[in-house]
This record gives structure tokens, sequence and C-alpha cells, in this order.
């Protein structure tokens, strides 16, 4: 069993409906699944910084990414409709829950000039959504080997009401949020 699952069941459940004022465990916010998005613009010209991004994010994720498609022309961007321009994994049980420890105890510290995430990557229903300039912050990643240096995105998705209770949910887990 994953680490953060064994410390959500036996110490984050009776914390959060102590705090949240719940009465069914039921209730008690859990995170639902995590995406992990790299778009790559580039791929319109060149298809191998697509097929190395495809790589890159197996790596980092231990699960076969899909290629993401454009789902209409947009001239401006010399884009047609059907041309790959990005990839992503959706992460469910076990392997999320080793995502996210990764993520929160080995590739932010690693961040150049690190103060923590910002607050403000809530929606309204309880997600967060966090953006990464630099995909080689991750171990999997060898530096040496790395083309272009490359972006994602990082969805939380929980089963929160609101952006509070997600708050509460990411901040037990240990989600290093800039201090205001």
């Amino acid at each position: 069993m994953a680490r953060l699952v064994e410390l959500y069941k036996k110490k984050m459940i009776p914390q959060l409906m102590e705090r949240l004022k719940y009465e069914n465990i039921m209730e008690v916010p859990r995170i639902d699944k995590i995406v992990i998005n790299m778009g790559v613009s580039i791929a319109r010209e060149d298809i191998k910084v697509l097929d190395e991004a495809v790589g890159e994010l197996a790596a980092i994720t231990g699960q076969k990414p899909i290629v993401t498609r454009a789902k209409k022309s947009i001239s401006n961007f010399k884009l047609r409709k059907g041309m790959p321009i990005g990839c992503k994994v959706t992460l469910h049980g076990a392997m999320m829950y080793e995502f996210l420890d990764r993520l929160i105890n080995v590739a932010l510290p690693r961040v150049r000039d690190f103060r923590g995430v910002s607050r403000d990557g809530f929606d309204g229903q309880g997600n967060y959504n966090l953006g990464i300039q630099e995909h080689t912050i991750f171990p999997e990643i060898n530096i040496d080997k790395v083309g272009k240096i490359k972006g994602l995105n990082v969805s939380i998705v929980t089963t929160a009401k609101n952006r509070d209770e997600a708050y509460e949910l990411l901040n037990l887990f240990g989600m290093p949020f800039r201090k205001t």
C-alpha cells in the first residue's frame, strides 16, 4: 500500500471529519484522479519532439501516455484539425498516490527558488491545477538526454465540494502552499 494511502486512512480522515464537521466518513473529500498534460506545440513541425515527450512523460508517471490531437483548425497557429499537439496521462489508485508523493517530496523541492505553490490554483469545484515550467525537476528524467525542456500541467481532481475543503485535503497531504 502506498505511504500516502495509509496516512490518509489512519490520520487524515479523522482530522478532516473534525475540522470540516462531518458526521459520515463518506462525506470526507478524497483525491479522485490526477491528470498530467504536456503540450508540445513544436510537434506540428517536428514529430520526434512529441515522441520524446511521450517517453519522458511515461518515465515520470510509470504509465503510457496518450497523444492528444487538435480539436479544430486554427490558421494563425498553423494548426489543422487532428494534428498531434501533446500527450496526457490520467492516474488512479496506487500509481496516483505514488506520483503525488514524488511530486510533493522530491520534485517540487528541486524547483529553483521554490517558495511554495500558489493557492490560486483551485477552481470552484475543489480541483487544483499546478503548472510546472521544467519537467527536468523529476528525478526520472536524465538531463543529459533531454533535447528540449518542456512544461507540464498537473490537475488534481478531488471530491471536495469547494476550494476550502480541497485546500484542507491537499494541505494535510503535505502540499507546500506559499505562505501569505
